[in-house]
């Protein structure tokens, strides 16, 4: 079925994490939209995949640099950037977390996106147009045990972007921000099946086990079309008003309090 136009062909849009999950999803919904789709990850997309992709390294600084060269060099800049990639180290006690553990997971969670913002943004600026979409999570209001450093830092996303779309917006450049919720994708189905296996029990009884701990009115956890749709409407001309929001892609979590 044809995606009806929406104001995203020729966009220029970069998607980071975009190999797979979630980032995978929303780098298809631009290409079905007709957008000219860049992707930039460690590990390259499947054969077939509707964008170039662009190996890069976003845990680092340099590697972020080098990233931008690249996306210039190649496009000359971006229309729509989309900082989609994240990762955690997964679940260690707060108080037994090192300094390096902490480093880590801010570099790929917040410094990720400061640093290709810095060096991508200025050309939107210039040009008096582009959107930025950072991706968050709900973990920045709920955080969840022994994931300090990943909240942390993504709740420091939510706010940097609050301050970039202030001292963007003027220039005809918006920035947003969205917080998927519980959403299966490759990766987190290799998780899930690993819980199942130690507690014998099948994947999809894991899966509703995090639903009904987080409390997820919808009943059923996301799949990342979910959150890619999200993320097109907001890049698109019919949220030419949205900045410096936060949107929810939860099925309607309700914090326990």
């Amino acid at each position: 079925m044809a995606v009806p136009e929406e104001g995203l062909r020729g966009l220029r849009v970069l998607v980071t994490g975009g190999s797979r999950g979630l980032g995978a999803a929303t780098a298809r919904r631009f290409a079905d939209a007709g957008a000219q789709v860049l992707t930039a990850s460690r590990s390259a997309p499947p054969e077939g995949f509707p964008a170039t992709f662009i190996p890069a390294d976003l845990g680092t600084e340099q590697g972020v640099a080098v990233l931008g060269r690249r996306v210039i060099d190649a496009v000359g800049g971006v229309d729509v950037l989309v900082n989609n990639a994240g990762a955690t180290t997964g679940a260690v006690p707060t108080l037994r977390r090192s300094d390096e553990s902490w480093r880590s997971e801010l570099d790929m969670n917040l410094l990720s996106a400061v640093r290709l913002d810095r060096v991508l943004v200025p050309g939107m600026v210039e040009r008096g147009s582009g959107v930025v979409v950072h991706v968050s999570s709900i973990a920045s209001r709920v955080p969840q045990p022994s994931e300090a450093p990943y909240a942390a830092a993504k709740a420091a996303l939510n706010v940097y972007s609050r301050e970039l779309a202030t001292d963007v917006g003027k220039h005809g450049v918006r920035v947003v921000c969205v917080l998927p919720g519980f959403v299966v994708t490759e990766g987190s189905t290799e998780h899930l099946q690993s819980i199942a296996d130690r507690q014998g029990i099948g994947l999809e009884e894991v899966k509703q086990q995090i639903v009904d701990h987080l409390n997820v009115p919808m009943g059923r956890p996301g799949e990342p079309e979910d959150v890619a749709e999200m993320i097109a409407f907001l890049a698109s001309p019919r949220a030419k008003w949205l900045t410096g929001a936060e949107f929810r892609v939860d099925g309607g979590i309700i914090p326990a309090v």
